[in-house]
């Protein structure tokens, strides 16, 4: 895991090993600097690749002699002696839990240990972090605008930047809240539901009835097997009837492929729509091979949509199967779920809201994994204590100034139980107490005190890695999942809106203040 890591930080290391510096005691803080998407918050994502990443931290031989292959020449031996001993048993990681809503400024993890080893960790430590986190919340966004009750499903291992990004963005998607993958590998790596059925090119393969084979399915009671193709003809003259649609217009290599499919998977049968005409073809089609498999003792699973209006076509879609349901006396055909795709993005979810739709899943893909509206989180790791001396890090944006030394950090609750303000206080302060009146500094106001009053006071870190190990139980995905969830739901209506959000509050102790301005001051 160790070669993970930037050129410029080995050369570090080796200024730091060559004035002696390189165990002194150090301590790096990672957050971000401004909420992704225009919102208020991000989910914090990555934490268990990167303790997996701490374990695996060490210097191969292959990875030495590589180093001494593009280092400079008078670079010591010694040197690549030590990076060889190198682990990272004298580290120390304290965590915001995987999945928590996280804000800016916020150190969503804290590192403490040899200088020069946490130096090395920045770049392990930001790659398994900034992509994570960022699809968490991207992937949330999702969810907050769909609601509780839609299913959502990832499908953009063909569109992701290579493998690797697509098995991250199907698993930190499932963080997020999606339910399920299109993604195989992300399934039998991760435990993920794993959901698809067919694409427009199994329908286009076939012409006619004639190429269905086997066309036979035996009833599900049991008995005789019944020639599906026939069946599924028979009820097509039936639905057209009542619809009102020719016979002759529904495509007959459409409805091959249709009883093709339910023949071989009758317990799963899903009808993709729009390969040509919705409604005088794949609708019809659709409705004769699910009435067909009623029949015979199956239940369709569902339509799905891939052009066109999706909310308009999912309410008339709704109406024809409840039509159907209500005309042959199959009481669940009104209720088959209606799938939709096609290039998805939040603004397809804010319209299907406005305009109203009977959709009930939507696949997501490009949108999704790529975070188009941002590519990436801008986590930044920087160092805020170093052999006890507290570090700042002065510059004319002040944005980008730290906050230095070894921090505690709190959330703090309002009589609603919503979260209303994150306090950094020195790690050596006293806990803030619910009910207790703090005078406190907000960031970007640091001019003036501010009283708040908090009734509830919650620590947000805890200690994950410590002497070489993982020292606290890591949560399986789901658990993780639903933390992201009950966290969102905390969130008030104001922080948690998409647009527009009002600011969370980030803010520093009185104490914390002062050492801020006294570093600055003598810099």
């Amino acid at each position: 895991m160790a070669p993970l890591a930037d050129l410029y930080q080995v050369s570090m290391a080796y200024g730091h090993w060559r004035a002696g510096r390189h165990r002194a005691p150090a301590a790096a803080e990672l957050f971000f600097r401004r909420p992704p998407f225009r919102g208020s918050f991000a989910l914090g994502a990555g934490l268990a690749e990167g303790l997996r990443g701490l374990r695996a931290f060490r210097f191969s031989a292959a990875d030495v002699a590589y180093l001494r292959s593009v280092l400079p020449s008078n670079v010591d031996d010694a040197f690549f002696d030590y990076l060889a001993t190198l682990d990272a048993s004298e580290v120390t990681v304290t965590a915001i839990p995987e999945g928590s809503v996280v804000f800016a400024r916020v150190p969503f993890l804290q590192v403490k240990g040899p200088l020069l080893v946490v130096q090395l960790l920045e770049t392990t430590l930001l790659c398994l972090v900034n992509y994570a986190s960022l699809v968490a919340t991207n992937a949330a966004r999702f969810r907050l605008l769909a609601g509780p009750d839609v299913k959502l499903m990832e499908m953009g291992l063909r569109r992701a930047q290579g493998p690797d990004g697509a098995l991250s963005a199907s698993k930190y998607s499932y963080i997020g809240g999606f339910d399920c993958t299109s993604n195989i590998l992300a399934g039998k790596l991760y435990g993920i539901p794993v959901r698809g059925t067919i694409a427009h090119s199994f329908i286009m393969s076939f012409r006619s009835l004639e190429e269905v084979q086997p066309r036979e399915l035996p009833p599900r009671a049991g008995g005789d097997p019944v020639d599906l193709a026939a069946l599924a003809v028979s009820w097509l003259q039936r639905v057209c009837d009542l619809l009102q649609t020719p016979p002759g217009k529904a495509n007959q290599g459409e409805l091959a492929a249709f009883v093709s499919y339910a023949v071989t998977f009758p317990c799963d049968f899903q009808g993709l729509l729009d390969t040509y005409c919705v409604r005088r073809s794949g609708l019809p089609n659709f409705c004769a091979v699910a009435l067909a498999l009623h029949q015979l003792g199956y239940q369709a699973i569902g339509v799905r949509l891939d052009s066109g209006d999706l909310a308009q076509q999912s309410k008339e879609i709704r109406r024809v199967l409840r039509d159907c349901g209500a005309h042959f006396q199959v009481p669940w055909f009104g209720t088959i779920p209606i799938a939709v795709s096609n290039d998805i993005s939040e603004q397809s979810l804010e319209e299907f809201r406005r305009e109203g739709s009977e959709i009930d899943m939507i696949g997501i893909g490009t949108n999704l994994v790529t975070c188009p509206l941002q590519p990436s989180l801008g986590c930044v790791y920087k160092l805020v204590e170093v052999n006890g001396s507290p570090c700042l890090k002065l510059t004319e944006d002040e944005e980008k100034m730290t906050i230095p030394g070894m921090k505690t950090i709190y959330r703090l609750y309002d009589a609603a139980g919503h979260p209303f303000m994150d306090l950094m206080a020195l790690e050596e302060e006293p806990s803030p107490s619910a009910g207790q009146e703090l005078g406190i500094r907000v960031l970007g106001r640091l001019g003036e005190t501010t009283k708040v009053v908090p009734s509830t006071v919650e620590p947000l870190h805890r200690t994950y890695f410590r002497d070489g190990q993982v020292c606290e139980p890591l949560p399986s995905l789901p658990e993780v999942r639903t933390h992201a969830q009950v966290s969102l739901n905390l969130l008030s209506p104001a922080h948690r809106r998409l647009h527009e959000p009002q600011p969370y509050p980030v803010a520093v102790t009185e104490r914390l203040h002062r050492l801020f301005l006294e570093l600055r001051q003598g810099s």
